[in-house]
């Protein structure tokens, strides 16, 4: 198994892409990039941590390669925002990948690279690539959200304007 960490703004809308794939075994919610030890919620989300709100996948790369997460992750987001994501604005909701090892930059970058001269975004690519640092686990209740209360999560999501942004960009 290996790990995949990705921001891209509320981690709540980033669970769902990627839980119900075959050699997905893991989606957790969590914080990664900041300075303070065990970050709450409100912490992070204060902007003054310097975390970012980010999803942890757990994968089995011989079943589900880590280029194919990348290509779900860049679906999810307006990678051309450096403000937040959607309605979510401020720093913890910025975009980012998070490598892992180096192959993981590499493919990052590829992918990132490509997504630039696909000519698909008329503003530059600004998520960054980053290495991962230490993650911490978000509290349970932020864990599945869009299980645990699915109107709240719906209601989030349409107002968010991300699934419109998905629809315009991607043709999904």
């Amino acid at each position: 198994m290996e790990k995949a960490t990705f921001a891209g703004g509320c981690f709540w809308c980033m669970v769902k892409p990627f839980v119900e794939w075959e050699g997905i075994e893991k989606v957790t919610s969590g914080y990664m990039g900041g300075h303070v030890e065990n970050p709450t919620y409100e912490q992070v989300k204060s902007g003054k941590t310097g975390h970012l709100e980010v999803v942890q996948i757990e994968f089995d790369p011989e079943i589900f390669p880590y280029e194919k997460l990348l290509e779900i992750y860049w679906m999810q987001i307006d990678p051309t925002d450096d403000g937040g994501q959607f309605h979510d604005r401020g720093e913890s909701y910025k975009t980012a990948i998070f490598y892992h090892t180096e192959e993981q930059r590499i493919l990052a970058e590829k992918s990132k690279k490509a997504l630039e001269i696909s000519g698909r975004f008329k503003k530059p690519i600004v998520t960054e690539i980053r290495p991962a640092t230490t993650f911490y686990e978000a509290e349970e209740y932020h864990q599945d959200y869009y299980k645990k209360n699915p109107e709240h999560y719906e209601e989030d999501r349409r107002k968010s304007g991300r699934d419109e942004f998905i629809q315009k960009h991607w043709q999904i």
